[in-house]
């Protein structure tokens, strides 16, 4: 069965032109997507940080922050799948944003058809290499519904507000490893948050409360005393 990749993926479409914006959007939601859409970079990077999409295609030319400055900051943060759009399709210009972290790069003017079909192709190759599972079980008692943005607890379902969600995805991703309080401002609040342990502290409770047996002893959400959390490596047991 030929599955369409691009079929309820969140695209975040970021360009200061809206002819362009409008063109993608209307290729996207063609092929089943859902797209946002950013005018410049720092509209850009608080969308990457609130919304989490699937995928970003990202101008090189904007005002405020252009793509490259963008992108930079995204990849300290986030390995969401890039592809950048840009009027100057040299060489240079490719080998920059490619060293920089982006997935593709097609220059202006371009062709939706091929537009859509480099995103298919990024979103199953960055698939095959991450989390596959709509729904993935941690164990009897937890599972972790990413299309739905929720938790499953011993066969219940329990809604996440935003922050709680982009705090566990993180979690998640780096499941066995120690992610330090910096590192959690960066990913779900931003990096203008950083030395703001207390909001790492109080989210990390809430979040223990809806998910852990016993939120007192925890089980999936550890501490390391004086750094930071980590999410049990679950793919040991």
């Amino acid at each position: 069965m030929n599955v369409n990749p691009l079929k309820d993926k969140l695209i975040l479409v970021v360009d200061d032109e809206p002819r362009i914006v409008r063109l993608v959007r209307m290729n996207l939601e063609a092929e089943g997507a859902r797209v946002i859409d950013a005018s410049n970079g720092l509209e850009a990077l608080k969308q990457v940080r609130e919304e989490l999409p699937n995928a970003v295609i990202l101008d090189v030319m904007m005002p405020e922050l252009d793509g490259f400055e963008t992108l930079k900051t995204i990849r300290e943060t986030s390995d969401v799948p890039v592809i950048m759009l840009t009027v100057r399709a040299d060489e240079d210009e490719r080998v920059r944003g490619l060293e920089l972290g982006a997935d593709d790069y097609l220059g202006k003017p371009f062709s939706p058809r091929e537009l859509v079909s480099r995103l298919k192709a990024v979103l199953r190759r960055t698939e095959r290499e991450g989390m596959q599972e709509d729904i993935l079980k941690i164990d009897d008692d937890l599972s972790i519904d990413f299309r739905n943005f929720q938790v499953i607890v011993k066969g219940n379902p329990v809604r996440l507000r935003p922050t709680e969600w982009r705090l566990l995805y993180h979690l998640v991703r780096h499941a066995g490893w120690v992610l330090t309080h910096d590192d959690i401002l960066a990913k779900v609040w931003g990096p203008e948050y950083k030395g703001a342990d207390e909001y790492v502290r109080l989210y990390i409770t809430y979040l223990r409360q809806k998910i852990e047996p016993d939120p007192a002893n925890p089980k999936y959400i550890l501490t390391e005393r004086g750094i930071g959390y980590k999410f049990v490596d679950y793919r040991k047991k």
